[in-house]
């Protein structure tokens, strides 16, 4: 390997970072992180700090679970790779499928197809739907309707849903028929609403005042996360996502959950569908379903779903849709190993009681520095807070100075995700109380540096 000082300088001389400028990474060297153990992570400097990002949403399981590697190698030695497109499979394939499925039968969940990752799985979560509708004869559906402030990847269908016009406007014109109604944000909304139910009942008439402009037999499917992540950790009122799923059953449109962030115990529970008591038609899941270990993702069906396209007799129903890594072997043996080793160890009690702790401790901070607006989370080991220059007014702060609070955190010990004027925070689920107070101590350094 290259000593450390040729590494940073080679970084952004070969390499472009996602959700970054090209010539922001030449100025300004990234963090290179070298090992990782538990909840922590060291760079190429040996600087050691908690994880407070968990890899980006995603290491449910922390960076030690030697059940999940060992499975990794071990399918890397009997089969490497091959496809699962029509006519072939493989044994992990076959277990993982039915390991994700009897982990989500609660939630309604019955077929599971397999992708390289989330954007991937809301990809084929919008694609799957329209031929849904297709092949019940109602060929009119084509559209989509999401939250504002809501995210889902970045391939057209995804961005075309997206909610935050960062991931839009450079990209644009997009994929027609998306339409955005506004988010559950009691912060910022259009309404002026502090009321979480009270905002939950104004959107869910502007849900229906757009689908009574576009037209009901127009819409094919409605997506949201049940928590809104990088958004910044929007928490809905537990009437919203319930409210949403009725709206959709009176019009005949689709719910598809994005569970990418929410699943695997991430918000408590194995789905954030499932703190709302809503059985979705569709989920997109990702991260978790790893815990990072390997690209992995997979779009989940409803018995509804799986009833049309499996009974279809015109040929209509075949999946022309798929990836060259969809149900790869070691991704699944990682999947079948990873879900076990989530079942035996259950972490959602840690998950919640950390959590807690967390986002309490973010309330301390928001009393102590009037710079944070907002702070939200509450739902296991997701938790956002708002910068803002003028409480008063919540005038967003400066990028730079979120920049600053985290670079000031990393260095007292925590890495935690900018993402101006938020910062966001979704370590391991194996995190422990003192891991949560390093962060939190770290945290109260950089914003006093702010």
């Amino acid at each position: 390997m290259k000593d450390n000082t040729t590494l940073k300088e080679l970084n952004a001389r070969h390499l472009w970072h996602p959700m970054a400028h090209p010539a922001d990474m030449q100025a300004n060297a990234p963090v290179i992180v070298q090992s990782a153990e538990g909840s922590t992570i060291t760079d190429i400097d040996g600087h050691r700090v908690v994880d407070a990002v968990g890899g980006l949403w995603c290491v449910n399981l922390g960076y030690s679970n030697r059940a999940v590697k060992d499975a990794v190698t071990a399918q890397m030695d009997i089969l490497p790779y091959y496809s699962a497109f029509g006519g072939t499979t493989n044994p992990p394939a076959i277990e993982a499928a039915e390991a994700v499925q009897e982990m989500f039968a609660e939630d309604g969940m019955a077929r599971v197809f397999f992708t390289s990752g989330g954007s991937d799985s809301v990809e084929s979560c919008l694609r799957l739907s329209r031929q849904y509708h297709r092949l019940r004869g109602e060929i009119g559906r084509t559209k989509f309707l999401s939250l504002k402030k809501g995210y889902h990847g970045t391939h057209f269908g995804g961005a075309s849903v997206n909610g935050n016009n960062r991931f839009r406007t450079a990209y644009e014109p997009l994929l027609a028929g998306c339409h955005h109604i506004p988010a559950p944000y009691t912060y910022r909304n259009p309404f002026d609403e502090t009321d979480p139910a009270k905002l939950a009942q104004r959107i869910a008439a502007a849900m229906v005042d757009e689908i009574e402009f576009q037209g009901p037999a127009t819409i094919a499917a409605f997506i949201m996360e049940p928590i809104l992540g990088a958004g910044g950790v929007i928490v809905p009122d537990p009437s919203f996502m319930t409210l949403m799923r009725e709206i959709c059953d009176r019009y005949g449109i689709l719910m598809i959950a994005d569970e990418v962030i929410c699943g695997f115990g991430r918000t408590g529970d194995w789905s954030g569908s499932r703190h709302w008591g809503v059985k979705p038609d569709m989920m997109s899941m990702a991260k978790g379903i790893t815990s990072g270990y390997f690209p992995v993702g997979a779009a989940l069906m409803s018995d509804k779903i799986a009833e049309v396209f499996e009974s279809d007799q015109s040929g209509e129903g075949a999946i022309y849709h798929g990836y060259t890594y969809s149900a790869h072997p070691v991704g699944a043996a990682a999947v079948v190993a990873n879900l076990s080793e989530l079942r035996r160890l259950d972490p959602r009690a840690n998950a919640a009681e950390r959590g807690r702790q967390l986002y309490d401790g973010c309330l301390a901070l928001q009393e102590k520095y009037d710079i944070i607006g907002d702070v939200r989370g509450g739902h296991g080991l997701m938790t956002g807070l708002e910068f803002v220059s003028d409480r008063a007014s919540k005038t967003p702060m400066d990028a730079g100075v979120v920049k600053r609070i985290q670079k000031v955190a990393y260095d007292s010990g925590a890495m935690v995700r900018p993402g101006a004027p938020n910062i966001l925070m979704s370590p391991p689920l194996t995190i422990t109380e003192a891991e949560i107070a390093q962060v939190l101590a770290a945290l109260d350094k950089g914003i006093a540096a702010a």
